[in-house]
């Protein structure tokens, strides 16, 4: 990779999901985006090629404005899976072919650039950790996102341990993201009271085997925070997240920025 993007604040970042990709360039002074996103439908079949094309597309769309980020720099991209050495071992809203792709690889191709490939929720919760509500706090940080599923991140002393798929913990005999995820909520038709009732059970079961500093709510029902976190009674403080929907794409471009030494 040049060296010549080595002093360069600005990094894109991209943020695959089930309905829309979307990409922004990133300040990573400040952690905030640097003019408007850019927003792409997802394809459907939302198959490795077909979104590899419309990621591209976002790319040269961010590279054509004046903040962009030198040509050779890298790009941080989310992905709504679980992410090991940068292939896909699980598809969540994406096509199942995803499942054993290199999607660096795949990427880098299409790019011809560098590319740092994530777990979605993991940069929503790096960002948060660096730029958010977990700023400066020392030891577990779990940011929490309810979505369709329960997304989540563990940081511990502002550092990342990638994929901690805590959603998928068996609270009474089920997935927990299945009972206490917005979308569950949604389902159900359940009033903030009694959601509150569910998350309060997941969340004494996730306070109780990890003992966290803080926990941090992502997800678009972060929004309505102040309808059901009052309601929780844990030892853990429990506040939403700040970033909100640029989070991922925060998330995405300082991971990649860090993997390759651009900052610490």
């Amino acid at each position: 990779m040049s060296k010549k993007h080595l002093s360069t604040s600005n990094v894109i970042g991209i943020d695959i999901g089930g309905t829309g990709i979307k990409g922004g360039i990133v300040n990573l002074e400040k952690g905030k985006l640097v003019g408007d996103r850019f927003r792409i439908d997802t394809p459907q079949p939302a198959t490795p090629e077909a979104v590899a094309k419309v990621v591209g597309a976002i790319v040269a769309e961010l590279m054509n404005r004046p903040d962009a980020p030198h040509p050779d720099a890298p790009v941080g991209v989310t992905f709504p899976a679980i992410i090991v050495h940068g292939v896909a071992r699980s598809a969540a809203n994406v096509d199942d072919s995803w499942i054993g792709t290199d999607v660096e690889a795949l990427l880098e191709k299409e790019l011809g650039r560098d590319v740092q490939v994530m777990n979605d929720a993991d940069a929503a919760g790096l960002a948060e950790a660096r730029y958010g509500a977990g700023k400066n706090i020392k030891g577990t940080v779990l940011v929490i996102t309810l979505g369709t599923g329960i997304g989540s991140a563990f940081i511990f002393n502002g550092k990342l341990v990638p994929n901690a798929e805590l959603g998928h913990l068996e609270i009474d005999g089920a997935d927990a993201e299945t009972r206490a995820s917005a979308s569950a909520r949604e389902r159900a038709d359940l009033s903030w009271e009694d959601y509150a009732k569910r998350l309060q059970r997941y969340f004494s079961h996730v306070e109780f085997l990890f003992s966290p500093e803080l926990f941090i709510i992502g997800g678009g029902i972060s929004k309505r925070s102040e309808d059901y976190l009052p309601l929780l009674e844990l030892q853990t403080p429990i506040i939403p997240a700040v970033l909100q929907n640029n989070a991922g794409i925060v998330g995405a471009a300082l991971q990649s920025a860090m993997h390759f030494k651009l900052v610490k």
